[in-house]
């Protein structure tokens, strides 16, 4: 990095703006209903009139505040801001149930920072080679890809594999509804030109966990549990913090590692990274067990792969200018705007840009301690609000950000549909997270594989003949077989426990 771009990039005006997208990304994270995407969609008027590296800055810095400040709701109100924080909801919400909010959010903060600042070290030395391999990446490995992730949904709900399995195809449905990818003809769109999209994800969350979770506060009346208590102080939390990311340092380093690399596929982006990391984290605990009851080791996998995916995100955009993820695309488009191509040879005719980049992320992660650390000290102020207060107030802000979305009312119909077939699951023990992963990957599975049958003319051979997609096609194969494997014994297991429990008949 030379001397221009540091001094550009610790100018006053860079400081400033870094700092104020680094507490605006925080706090629109924090809102139900936003997320990342949105906070940078709102911030592109703005970059109109900042010097592009500037505005470069300001979108690294707003994205990642964001994707961390989605798990604040989710931590308090069960409600994940992002697709990746739905992941592990579960723990966040049972271990701040149990007074540890402010620990269990500091944990998700301090992952999230060190799995950033190690994307940009491995975005720096390995860029080209990530996009590379990225670049090799035909349909055929995104199809397994997306496919593995959502076999790691179901293989790490704590429901039964049948109950998990009937979930995700529920949002695979969901998914199905728009314009078919194969013929472009409309489905189960009843009519309404503002499905033919499809469904968007943010309003499903919202719908699904938002909703359902304010039908549950007002269906338990009198009998709604306690507030959620806040039992340690700042200090206490962030000593424990420190003690959990020190006990947890392996799985750090693993999971800002493997976010890091599949963050760099096009199309994966942090969700798939979050769910990927999430379940080998609990296949190689010493306690996979307590997964989804409160257990801290999800979080800090789930936490540090989120972050270390948006630098793996910009491999592809910089080097080949193939987005990443929905970021990357708004901040290639910023670069066009300003004449700026990436591609190839923008280490060589822009190197600035580049440097900026790398200067911006490690900045961003380092500005989103202090202020994350007083997000949170804030926020955990909202437990102490009367249930019957918070829920409205959560309410309206969730009905406002699907409205956000489209600027339809549809998407306030899908919030109030999907909200009672939450309800519904809950009540009928169907876990809620891979009914939202197959919402958010259907569409990425279903293009996938009919333009991969398209180009094999039909063989599914074709789908085992690149090395990658061997690869990933017989991973997932073994995922499946693993759980085929625990669908039998769960069987076997409720069948013996119907037969012990039978009653016997006496001998006549």
């Amino acid at each position: 990095m030379d001397i221009d771009t540091l001094l550009r990039l610790f100018s006053p005006q860079s400081l400033t703006v870094l700092a104020l997208c680094t507490l605006y990304g925080t706090l629109v994270g924090a809102m139900p209903g936003l997320t990342a995407t949105m906070a940078v969609a709102l911030l592109v008027p703005f970059t109109y009139f900042m010097d592009p590296l500037v505005a470069i800055s300001a979108i690294v810095a707003t994205t990642t505040t964001a994707i961390f400040a989605g798990d604040i709701p989710g931590a308090l109100l069960r409600i994940p801001g992002t697709p990746a924080s739905a992941a592990y909801v579960e723990d966040a919400f049972q271990l701040s149930s149990a007074g540890k909010s402010r620990s269990t959010l500091l944990v998700s903060l301090l992952a999230a920072a060190i799995g950033g600042i190690v994307g940009v070290v491995l975005l720096a030395l390995i860029a080209p080679q990530l996009a590379r391999v990225a670049i090799g990446f035909s349909s055929y490995e995104v199809f397994w890809l997306a496919t593995l992730g959502l076999s790691c949904a179901v293989m790490t709900s704590n429901a039964s594999v049948i109950k998990s399995f009937a979930s995700l195809f529920i949002g695979l449905f969901i998914a199905c509804i728009g314009i078919d990818v194969a013929v472009g003809h409309p489905r189960f769109t009843f009519g309404w030109y503002e499905l033919f999209d499809g469904v968007s994800f943010i309003p499903a969350i919202i719908g699904l966990f938002a909703l359902s979770e304010i039908m549950r506060a007002a269906s338990t009346g009198k009998h709604q549990p306690p507030p959620i208590e806040i039992r340690e102080t700042l200090p206490q939390a962030c000593r424990q913090a420190m003690t959990t990311l020190s006990r947890y340092r392996r799985n750090v380093a693993r999971s800002s590692i493997a976010g890091t690399l599949i963050g760099a596929l096009p199309g994966a982006g942090a969700d798939i990274a979050a769910w990927i990391c999430y379940a080998v984290s609990k296949r190689f605990s010493r306690h996979p067990e307590r997964y989804g009851k409160g257990h801290i080791e999800g979080i800090v996998d789930g936490g540090s792969a989120n972050n270390a995916a948006i630098g793996g995100a910009w491999t592809p955009a910089l080097v080949f200018g193939i987005p990443g993820d929905s970021v990357t695309a708004i901040a290639i488009g910023i670069l066009l705007l300003n004449g700026m191509s990436p591609g190839p040879r923008i280490f060589t005719d822009n190197p600035e840009i580049v440097h900026t980049l790398y200067g911006a992320f490690a900045m961003a992660n380092v500005l989103m301690i202090p202020v994350g650390i007083a997000v949170i000290a804030l926020s955990s102020r909202i437990v102490r609000i009367p249930r019957r207060v918070l829920m409205p107030i959560v309410l309206l802000f969730s009905l406002v950000g699907a409205y956000a979305i489209t600027n339809s009312v549809v998407a306030v119909w899908i919030v109030l549909a999907l909200g009672i077939l939450g309800y519904a699951m809950e009540a009928s023990g169907f876990p809620l997270a891979p009914a939202i992963l197959g919402i958010v990957l259907g569409g990425i599975v279903e293009e996938n594989f009919m333009t991969s049958m398209i180009k094999s003319q039909g063989s599914l051979l074709a789908f085992f003949e690149r090395p990658w997609a061997a690869a990933l096609g017989a991973l997932t194969l073994l995922v499946w077989t693993f759980l085929l494997c625990r669908a039998l014994y769960e069987g076997y297991k409720r069948q013996r426990a119907l037969s012990l429990n039978a009653p016997k008949r006496e001998p006549r």
